[in-house]
């Protein structure tokens, strides 16, 4: 007994060190943490005061960094390359024969086999040099669209920069929007958003250009573990030193912009450039949405060329050696009175950027809601947000004033990543009956799956996915975003920004039949017969995965269609991965696949260089989809290309149906 109880007390001895330790070990881990974050809050704020400093000693901007080199990849036919070995007749031994007659025998058949694998091998050499040919044939084309393309590029750029010594207004904007685009001084995330003029009398550049927001500076000055509460406690920054940052700040990136303009102008287009910085909040007198101006500057080529900019108080030099204006309270957005504006010069004002959007996917939901209603309102309706409580499924309550089409409209608003199941099409329309609207609208930042467009259709319900409703906002002058994909689509990219290439591990699958038949070409990844999500059904409404390891792309002649795929990053779970084709209702609505012959996948690299071909199934009367074929993974990780060639006479619906995709 008293073994026992020793026993019993050393291992309680040993539980309590143990806890002891782990205690320690998780004290010593939130510290470090807490440290770690200090330090991040620290390095923010010294990003922040050494910006025009850094930014002083990165190189100039020149054209010549826009031209693109005027080559393309070597043809690379692979084992084409290698001619079809031929057999050698001193390798056919004849076997057996202890006889003449046997021996003769023997010979003639290995004779024979000889003759048998010489014209095989023949027959595949002459296979071998035309396939090789029409490879040759086909590079030749694809190098020289690509070495024309590159040098219509580069004589663009040629152009631009003419255009820049003869002081073409719009080839000055274009150039110089240039150059601040492709600066890399600016931390990542800051606005680029610019509207600029030229003044080729007065050689004089006028541009509004977007400033970081308040925020920019961190609220919060360190970090410290309280382990007697086991919680981080933040020390705010004292407001009088976040404000002066911020000001400081500003004065940086007004100073660095004038810097990247004049150092950029080798052609000396520029004898001043008029600055005007602003951010987009709500004006205070108004409380609309617009532009705010906190800093403006008329800067003559003279003056600016004789300051030392990285040793220079950023807040002195533009209002006292640049007679510029700061705004006293940018962060109350208390404004100043901009000089020149792009719109006082008389020539066309061109736009670029607005990177600076609000993310749609990380607004606060109320805030959408309200962004949406905005919307509604751009669009000459009446429209008021619910309460959030008992509002009866309904997130926006519009009326559409027109006669006879208009009515009560109910709006549902959904921020969802993944694509919308269609029980929310189908509640949505039950709302629609309940109320009494001539019409539900279901506006989404995701997208919607067959299901759902197919039980919509013909109902008073219209469904606008997250590209859909960007481009309705920026159509009528509201603005939002998709994360880092969808962007203004109706401002003007960058420009001169390099051709990108597909990454290593993707490959395109490029479909090519005969026939005039409309076909809807698409792909579901899938474990065994079933798509593993309808997000995992890629076709017109939803044109990628989640992941990105599938989406459609714009075919490339001779493809009608095209897929590209990473098979390496498909999921886990996935073990098939399936492409079907379907007659599109709308373009072909009497049509069946019986016109589908002479069907074939070409398998691209990520250079688009043909690897190799897959013969599809032709398709037969009365069938309106068909399964192409499907690429499935092997236990080694490779995946086998295995032939389809069932069709079906119901279409799309039909055909997904089968691999578990929820149609209503």
């Amino acid at each position: 007994m008293e073994a026992e109880a020793r026993r019993q007390r050393q291992e309680a001895q040993q539980a309590r060190a143990r806890q002891r330790q782990a205690a320690q070990s998780h004290r010593e881990y939130r510290q470090a943490e807490a440290l770690r974050r200090t330090e991040e809050l620290d390095a923010q704020v010294a990003a922040l005061q050494g910006l025009l400093a850094s930014g002083c000693q990165a190189p100039a901007f020149r054209a010549s960094s826009l031209l693109r080199p005027e080559e393309v990849q070597p043809f690379a036919p692979g084992p084409l390359a290698r001619p079809v070995p031929m057999p050698n007749l001193d390798h056919y031994q004849a076997q057996g024969g202890w006889t003449a007659g046997r021996r003769a025998q023997a010979q003639a058949e290995a004779r024979a086999r000889f003759e048998r694998d010489r014209h095989a091998a023949q027959a595949a050499e002459t296979q071998r040099q035309l396939q090789l040919a029409s490879y040759q044939r086909e590079y030749q084309q694809r190098a020289d669209a690509q070495l024309a393309d590159v040098r219509r590029h580069n004589a663009g750029v040629v152009a631009l920069t003419e255009g820049v010594g003869r002081r073409d207004p719009d080839a000055v904007v274009e150039y110089f929007s240039a150059a601040l685009y492709a600066s890399t001084v600016w931390p990542e995330g800051l606005p680029r958003q610019v509207a600029a003029a030229y003044d080729g009398a007065a050689r004089q550049l006028v541009l509004d250009w977007e400033l970081p927001a308040y925020d920019i500076v961190p609220e919060a000055k360190s970090v410290r573990y309280m382990p007697s509460l086991d919680q981080d406690k933040e020390t705010s920054r004292p407001v009088s030193q976040r404000r002066a940052l911020y000001r400081e700040f500003l004065a940086q990136c007004m100073l660095l912009v004038l810097h990247e303009l004049f150092a950029a102008d080798e052609l000396e287009a520029l004898e001043s450039v008029t600055l005007n910085g602003f951010v987009d909040g709500h004006d205070p007198t108004t409380g609309r949405p617009g532009h705010i101006y906190l800093a403006t500057v008329m800067a003559p080529r003279s003056t600016f060329r004789d300051l030392h900019l990285a040793q220079v108080d950023a807040c002195s030099c533009l209002a006292d050696a640049l007679r510029g204006q700061l705004s006293a309270r940018p962060d109350q957005l208390t404004p100043v009175r901009p000089s020149r504006r792009p719109q006082e010069v008389g020539n066309r004002v061109v736009t670029h950027g607005s990177d600076e959007e609000p993310d749609l996917y990380e607004m606060d939901p109320v805030a959408f809601e309200n962004l949406v209603a905005d919307l509604f309102r751009a669009m000459g309706m009446q429209a008021v947000t619910t309460q959030r409580s008992n509002d009866g499924g309904v997130d926006v309550d519009a009326l559409d004033p027109t006669p006879i089409r208009g009515g009560r409209i109910v709006v549902q608003v959904k921020r969802y990543r993944n694509t919308v199941p269609p029980t929310v099409v189908r509640d949505l329309y039950g709302t629609v009956q309940d109320v009494g609207a001539n019409k539900g609208v279901l506006v989404t930042t995701s997208g919607f799956g067959p299901g759902s467009h197919t039980f919509a259709n013909g109902k008073p319900l219209e469904l606008i996915s997250g590209t859909e409703l960007v481009d309705l906002l920026h159509r009528h002058g509201l603005r939002g975003r998709l994360g880092d994909g969808a962007r203004r689509s109706g401002a003007q990219s960058p420009p001169a920004v390099p051709e990108t290439r597909l990454p290593d591990d993707h490959n395109v699958l490029g479909m090519s039949w005969t026939g005039s038949v409309a076909l809807d070409v698409c792909a579901l990844v899938c474990r065994g017969n079933r798509v593993l999500s309808d997000d995992h059904f890629v076709f017109y409404n939803n044109p990628r995965t989640p992941d990105g390891s599938v989406r459609a792309l714009p075919a490339q002649a001779p493809d009608r269609a095209a897929v590209c795929v990473s098979f390496d990053a498909l999921p886990d779970e996935a073990d098939r991965f399936v492409l079907v084709a379907a007659v599109d209702p709308e373009a072909d609505p009497d049509a069946d696949l019986s016109g589908f012959t002479d069907a074939y996948i070409r398998l691209l690299d990520p250079s688009l260089a043909e690897l190799g071909r897959l013969e599809v199934s032709d398709g037969q009367p009365r069938e309106t989809a068909l399964v192409l074929g499907s690429f499935r993974r092997r236990s080694n990780g490779d995946w086998d290309f295995v032939l389809g060639g069932r069709g079906y006479t119901g279409g799309l619906e039909e055909l997904i149906q089968d691999f578990g995709v929820e149609v209503e």
